[in-house]
């Protein structure tokens, strides 16, 4: 027997060794379904099938280069370059090169990417004389592809009644007008978009019945790799070719369809068994990346979907750790849980950063963990995006508060003089670049003498200038007595901001306004945790430590380091140890997939894909409560966190709180029953170098009604009486636990407590900031 199928188990030969017919591989989470797909291509090959004769479609360029050496390896370079492998829009780009002028097209039509196609569409915009405003290029190009991908041509469209009257509703009634014009620019100027390589792939096989028998003829093998994850286009592309020898291959795992929201359609691989007759099917359910507590972990939370089909994922891998949830009081604690956690296991395992992974939901969640992870002077990398104080949104945000903090700070000055855009072009800022040069002054200067100094700009230019100039004057005002976050609150609202990016109305828009927001929640948490250090909590200060952030950011040279990626991009990753945070609801499930069974069913998907990347141990964690917008808001844990069977779990803090007993009375004086059911810490008791005074606890005195308001009102405070503090009270604090008051000094806003706890530390603390509960 060949050497290559000694490599396989069982399971994976069958597969390899099936020649005929139609078949379908149920390839679970780290299976080996890369190394069953390239071993069938080359078996194909070694077993006489010509390689000229074989389709392989992948979703990614590297997936194919990958495959392609493998198979290399098997039957030689020189055969394995015969093979037809690729991404579909790869190889639908090179048939239509050979055939496109059937279509009317050159053969060597050039391919826009998305940034040619904005463009052609705001032209298109401003010539029909639209409004900006409601008809955001992007937006648009986002409505057209789903028009294409849906195979809803702009004849289609004004057919369907329904379309046209959607887009009358959503106050775009133009979009008919702009997609006719667009398909007719493209034409004209000899170039496709993307999704034009789909649409016209299926024109072609549909409208030149010779073009389809010749393919059907070329292609008698066609192997389609992540098959969950094609969309409606692509499926029929893949039908017509298939339809005449039905030697086709398809490999994927429906518990990891994960992109919906590009148009992957899952009932593809559902409905697979219907579309053939006689279709094989072979499950490759042993899983050689994890430890048999992470796959079971995995499995009994997939197994809450009623959408799937029938396998049981399993591995003879060692047991290993349990997976381990983490509870923390805020987004700063989690960041700081998982930046401590890592450099532990560093430093006793010996392991570099690039074996850590942390997975997020959002991209905006990066920004706690990566504060944590550079005041632990940890090397990190984000994955498919800039680091979070890189994104356009922030640097635009930064710049403006740069801007008054140092007026003259050029480059922040040029960056929002007109963004949001207010009418003020390049040319006219370029020409106070050369004004400002001239006479010596910085630009901000400048514009305080637009009058009385000699620059080419006319009144309606000048007014505009004026405006902003003003504009940032009125923030400088505001500044001087307000903190950080009520300054850079103002300058989000005032200047629209938010507005600009939601007007887009993308996907990405929503991203990026979660990145302003949580900005926003960086700098409130910086200001209390300045204050509890009794440091500079000045807009300056946070300025100077984003900068810092940022020098760190450039740090390129070639270390390991910890990856930071959402977890869609994570798919087909591994890692030995995997962080996931963020596990709340309406954050992981997210809010806006909460609406339908299927919608919470693609977040399951998405949890299981987190959880199957680790190799050896994952640690789960959620906070009690995050800002929004600055204001503190309670979290509830993720619905996930219950699905996951409970032997597989070790929790490192509490689950969650049981409503508050009798307050004056240790409830442990009374035991707990049933231990092991309990998902509770024991309370953590250090011996000190004092026991804690035993003072009798002091009445609280409650404050009449009237005075109520004016304590909840206090910033920070979450407990009424934290003014009423008295000398041998004992407190409890979020994240330095239970301790005793031992003296309180100062007045109103500036009174301060001095606390030992249970650690043995003691620390003074701002009450207005310190979030005090007292239990004695």
């Amino acid at each position: 027997m060949s050497s290559y199928l000694d490599e396989l188990n069982e399971a994976q030969r069958e597969a390899v060794l099936q020649k005929e017919g139609p078949m379908i591989i149920i390839a679970g989470a780290g299976s080996g379904k890369t190394r069953v797909l390239t071993y069938r291509i080359a078996h194909l090959m070694k077993n006489g099938v010509d390689p000229f004769n074989i389709l392989s479609l992948t979703f990614t360029n590297k997936a194919a280069r990958e495959m392609k050496s493998r198979i290399a390896g098997v039957v030689g370079p020189s055969e394995a370059k015969n093979l037809w492998m690729g991404t579909f829009h790869s190889v639908f780009a090179r048939i239509l090169r050979s055939e496109a002028e059937k279509l009317g097209y050159p053969s060597n039509f050039t391919i826009y990417d998305t940034q040619d196609s904005v463009r052609l569409i705001s032209s298109i915009i401003k010539e029909l004389q639209l409004e900006k405003e409601k008809y955001k290029a992007k937006q648009v190009l986002g409505r057209i592809s789903q028009f294409k991908n849906s195979l809803i041509t702009v004849r289609a469209y004004y057919q369907n009644p329904e379309l046209i009257e959607a887009d009358k509703v959503s106050g775009r009634p133009k979009i008919g007008s702009i997609y006719k014009e667009y398909v007719d620019r493209c034409f004209k100027a000899g170039a496709m978009d993307f999704d034009d390589l789909l649409l016209r792939t299926n024109e072609l096989l549909t409208r030149f019945p010779e073009v389809l028998a010749k393919y059907q003829d070329r292609f008698r093998y066609i192997l389609v790799d992540e098959y969950q994850d094609t969309n409606h286009s692509q499926y029929l592309i893949v039908r017509a070719l298939a339809d005449r020898y039905q030697n086709i291959c398809v490999v994927g795992d429906d518990s990891q369809s994960i992109y919906a929201f590009r148009g992957a359609n899952i009932k593809n691989i559902l409905n697979f068994q219907k579309d053939y007759d006689d279709v094989k099917m072979f499950k490759l359910e042993q899983n050689y990346r994890s430890s048999s507590t992470i796959v079971q972990a995995a499995n009994s939370v997939i197994d809450k979907n009623k959408t799937k089909l029938d396998k049981e994922i399993w591995t003879a891998n060692q047991e290993g750790e349990s997976i381990k949830i983490m509870r923390t009081f805020s987004e700063g604690d989690e960041g700081r849980f998982v930046a401590n956690s890592i450099f532990e296991n560093k430093m006793q395992q010996q392991l570099p950063n690039n074996s850590f992974t942390v997975l997020y939901r959002t991209n905006a969640q990066s920004r706690a963990i990566e504060d944590a992870l550079r005041k632990k002077n940890i090397k990190y990398k984000i994955y498919g995006g800039l680091s979070f104080y890189q994104r356009k949104e922030i640097k635009d945000t930064l710049a403006y508060l740069r801007l008054l903090v140092n007026p003259n700070d050029e480059e922040a000055l040029k960056r929002v003089i007109n963004y949001p855009a207010r009418g003020i072009g390049q040319t006219t800022v370029d020409r106070l670049v050369i004004a400002a040069n001239h006479y010596k002054i910085s630009i901000f200067e400048l514009l305080h003498q637009l009058d009385g100094l000699s620059i080419n700009i006319n009144s309606g230019i000048k007014a505009k200038l004026n405006n902003f100039r003003d504009m940032i004057r009125s923030f400088q005002i505001e500044a001087a007595s307000k903190n950080a976050f009520e300054v850079a609150d103002l300058v989000v609202k005032k200047t629209r901001l938010i507005r600009d990016i939601e007007s887009e109305g993308t996907p990405e828009a929503v991203s990026r306004v979660e990145n302003v927001q949580e900005l926003m929640n960086g700098i409130k948490d910086f200001i209390e945790e300045q204050h509890q250090k009794e440091e500079d909590a000045s807009l300056a200060y946070f300025l100077e430590d984003v900068a810092l952030a940022t020098d760190f950011d450039k740090d390129k040279e070639d270390v390991p380091r910890v990856s930071l990626m959402t977890i869609h991009l994570a798919k087909g990753l591994e890692f030995p140890y995997v962080y996931i945070v963020g596990l709340e609801e309406n954050l992981f499930p997210s809010a806006m997939s909460m609406n339908t069974r299927s919608e919470i069913e693609e977040e399951r998907r998405l949890f299981y894909v987190a959880l199957t990347r680790a190799q050896k141990q994952v640690y789960l964690s959620y906070a009690q409560s995050r800002y929004r917008w600055g204001k503190l808001i309670d979290c509830e844990p993720s619905r996930f966190l219950e699905e996951i069977d409970e032997k597989y779990i070790d929790f490192i803090s509490p689950k969650k709180e049981q409503a508050a007993g009798n307050k004056f009375i240790n409830k442990d004086i009374f035991g707990i029953p049933d231990e092991n059911r309990i998902r509770f810490k024991k309370p953590l008791v250090r011996k000190v170098e004092k026991p804690l005074k035993k003072t009798a606890a002091k009445p609280v005195q409650v404050k009449p009604a009237k005075n109520l308001k004016k304590l909840s009102d206090m910033q920070g405070s979450q407990n009424l009486f934290d003014h009423d503090l008295l000398q041998g009270n004992y407190v409890e604090h979020a994240k330095f636990g239970k301790g005793e008051v031992l003296s309180v000094e100062g007045t109103g806003n500036s009174k301060k407590a001095e606390i030992r706890f249970e650690s043995g530390d003691t620390k003074k603390l701002l009450l207005q900031f310190a979030k005090l509960k007292i239990i004695g």
